[in-house]
């Protein structure tokens, strides 16, 4: 069962929504900063947001270049 999104003060919230509309992919900074992880932050985006705001939300997080992680396997495959 997944964890309840914290109700979070005006503020802190202004804030959260700030970071999420910026143009790097938000959740790294956000984790540090207000300590909501990924799911987190989507079920709280649907939550605070309009449905339109939150698909342009979520459309150019789609879109967001991530890092990319190198694979650990050892040899060529």
């Amino acid at each position: 069962m997944a964890k309840p999104v914290p109700r979070l003060s005006p503020d802190v919230l202004q804030r959260l929504l700030k970071l999420a509309f910026e143009d790097a992919p938000p959740y790294p900074r956000i984790q540090a900063e207000c300590g909501v992880g990924p799911g987190a932050l989507v079920q709280l985006l649907k939550r605070e947001l309009s449905p339109a705001a939150f698909k342009v939300w979520q459309a150019r997080d789609k879109t967001a270049k991530r890092p990319t992680v190198k694979s650990t396997f050892p040899f060529g495959r």
